[in-house]
């Protein structure tokens, strides 16, 4: 896997040297992705961002300037520094920066407001932020701004550390899209995580990655870690705009382009074929599930390119959807990659049957720790429940039901609003679609359903009544003109009918 993907090329005794030196400084840390790609090939292009071009060596010669400026001011081995940037040379240096000063980054949601933010900063100790201009400041803490290291990293000044006394943690911020938002620590991915990914997905060294999910998030943040070990260039844009990915694909020569679902949608709405797309060979999609229609649709517009990941940001990644995959079973997750162990269990941790529901848990290199309160999720045998519920075929593949708390019990019988959410897109007057649960007098439950579409509420229910069983039928259907998203694609539910 590893050779197919170019990693394992002779390189000169010089350079190899140079990236064991980086590891050893930095230790599996994104400041040795970078200064080991500094010392393999340091004037290829790094990094494209809105303000241009960083080389290898740019950005590892950047962040020693501002790991020395962050040092100057305060930032320690050891310190919690919270990191809120858009997708761009801000927030890299300042999430390779801080690792060269042995600190742990907290990857903040742009799209919080500025109390949660203040609010997670506190939770979780930090003593520091480093923020785009754009974002509020926050009383408490060092505030720094990526503007201004940007402007440190291009003049002399003190010198940077030499090396780290501790590696840094990276730490994940989960969506919060149930609840309070909890810091997930993760260590750096090893070269056999690396070689997991890539068992399922067909990236190649020297490649050029556009990557429009949010950076902060597991998913972003993964790729980026993959470019650097692939030895990749990174295309980010601070905002998603379809048509100016579209056109950067085109102009950019781009083979890999990492999204969300709700992206995809956009993309296929601003009329792919009006550009050369024939350079992209992968679209990595992650976040939330596919609508059932849109593998297809994808592959009408861009060719067979479609790979559809599953995961969390607590176990990383537990199964991947080719192409092949999603044409024999568009709703499937796929099979999980290798090194990684898929289990679907009962109640009693005991393995279902294939095509019988359970609870998925998993393990791989990349699960985390524990969640930095001190909590943790479930664990089974070593592996971290998902908190979902999904059943396996014979063939080892994935489908995933929903959340096991958005399994809703209507006069006694189990319903899966995924399965309902999935039947309701599949109308044609449906572009979204949303279902939760609601206390019901009669029936413990019922099910309520939020459409985006122009479809009306007794044409749905006879849709559903038609495909699914007759609980299955949401009982109220809202019309509404967007479903509440976070920054990540996935859908807020406990702002629905709000």
């Amino acid at each position: 896997m590893l050779a197919r993907a170019g990693l394992l090329a002779p390189s000169r005794p010089d350079r190899l040297l140079g990236m064991a030196l980086a590891l050893v400084r930095w230790g599996v840390t994104p400041a040795t992705g970078y200064a080991a790609g500094a010392a393999r090939h340091p004037d290829r292009p790094a990094l494209v961002d809105d303000d241009g071009v960083l080389t290898y060596r740019e950005v590892d010669q950047r962040t020693t300037r501002i790991a020395a400026e962050l040092r100057a001011r305060g930032v320690g081995e050891g310190a919690a520094v919270g990191v809120l940037a858009r997708n761009g040379r801000g927030f890299v240096e300042a999430m390779v920066s801080l690792a060269k000063c042995g600190a742990d980054v907290l990857y903040l949601n742009t799209g919080w407001s500025g109390e949660q933010v203040a609010g997670v900063l506190e939770r979780e100790k930090a003593t520091a932020l480093v923020r785009d201009a754009e974002f509020e400041a926050v009383a408490g803490v060092i505030d720094l701004t990526t503007e201004q290291l940007s402007a440190v990293s291009t003049t002399p000044g003190p010198r940077g550390p030499l090396r780290a006394a501790r590696a840094s943690r990276q730490v994940i911020l989960t969506s919060g899209t149930t609840g309070v938002p909890r810091g997930a620590a993760r260590s750096g991915a090893s070269i056999e995580d690396a070689a997991s990914m890539l068992s399922r997905l067909p990236l190649h060294t020297g490649g050029r990655t556009l990557i429009a999910a949010p950076v902060f998030h597991a998913w972003g943040l993964g790729h980026l870690s993959m470019a650097m070990l692939l030895g990749s260039t990174v295309v980010l844009h601070r905002r998603f705009d379809p048509d100016r990915v579209l056109r950067t694909i085109e102009a950019q020569q781009v083979d890999t382009l990492v999204v969300v679902p709700v992206m995809i949608d956009k993309l296929l709405a601003a009329h792919p074929e009006r550009y050369h797309r024939s350079s992209l060979t992968v679209i990595a999609s992650s976040g939330s599930a596919l609508p059932a229609a849109m593998p297809a649709q994808v592959e009408k517009a861009f060719g067979p390119v479609l790979y559809s990941l599953y995961g969390s940001t607590e176990v990383a990644y537990a199964a991947v959807a080719t192409p092949d995959d999603l044409r024999a079973d568009p709703s499937t997750a796929g099979t999980a990659p290798h090194g990684v162990t898929l289990r679907v269990v009962d109640e009693a941790g005991t393995d279902v049957p294939p095509g019988e529901t359970g609870r998925i848990f998993v393990g791989s290199g990349l699960s985390f720790a524990g969640y930095t309160d001190g909590s943790d999720k479930d664990r089974l045998d070593g592996l971290v429940a998902t908190g979902d519920l999904g059943r396996l075929d014979a063939q080892g593949r994935l489908t995933v039901l929903g959340r096991d708390d958005d399994m809703v019990v209507v006069g006694g019988e189990n319903v899966f609003t995924g399965a309902v959410e999935n039947c309701l897109r599949e109308h044609a007057g449906v572009t979204d679609a949303a279902v939760v649960g609601a206390p019901d007098e009669q029936y413990g439950s019922r099910l309520v359903a939020y459409v985006v579409g122009s479809a009306g509420e007794q044409d749905l229910q006879d849709h559903v009544r038609e495909r699914l069983a007759r609980f299955a039928v949401p009982r109220e259907v809202h019309l509404v003109e967007e479903l509440p998203r976070n920054a990540t694609g996935k859908v807020v539910k406990r702002e629905l009918g709000t």
